[in-house]
């Protein structure tokens, strides 16, 4: 269920999302606040856990780790047991940056990253299809990221019936 949030609370959240490492005194400026109740807006926001964290973004290419794969990942047989074994599984391989359950053919996408296609060959024949739990991968080659985001998108207004 969505958390009631004003339009200061959103701008906090869109200042931090652009930039973690405003302090708050940057924020509180911006958002015409003093220093104080934009720290206690924040920690209420982090208590509720509107804020999960803070991260620094990384550039991938420039750390050797410019290789991104989507797999689509069939399980073998996809019960509860075998679902959270394979998620336990995940939790192990520090190349899988996401991955989601989803519905249709297969039973998750997990983006991948690695140095190359060899390493990613390798993840691929010792990691996933190295585990009984999965019958099938299909792996799509990331060839460019026409837009990637981390930011939500705050602004967006809930969807209701307009009438002509």
């Amino acid at each position: 269920m969505p958390t009631d949030i004003d339009a200061t609370d959103r701008r906090i959240l869109e200042l931090i999302q652009e930039d973690a490492s405003l302090s708050v005194a940057d924020i509180a400026e911006q958002v015409g606040l003093s220093s104080s109740p934009c720290w206690r807006r924040i920690k209420r926001m982090e208590a509720e856990g509107i804020i999960l964290g803070r991260v620094t973004l990384l550039e991938p290419d420039r750390l050797g780790l410019g290789f991104e794969v989507i797999a689509n990942v069939k399980l073998a047989l996809p019960s509860k047991e075998n679902l959270d074994a394979f998620e336990k599984l995940l939790s192990l391989w520090p190349e899988v940056m996401e991955c989601m359950t989803v519905t249709g053919a297969v039973d998750y996408i997990i983006r991948i990253r690695t140095t190359d296609m060899h390493t990613y060959d390798q993840f691929l024949r010792e990691k996933l299809l190295g585990s009984a739990l999965i019958s099938d991968v299909q792996s799509r080659i990331i060839i460019n990221v026409a837009k990637r985001k981390t930011s939500l998108p705050l602004r967006i207004q809930p969807h209701t019936n307009m009438r002509a």
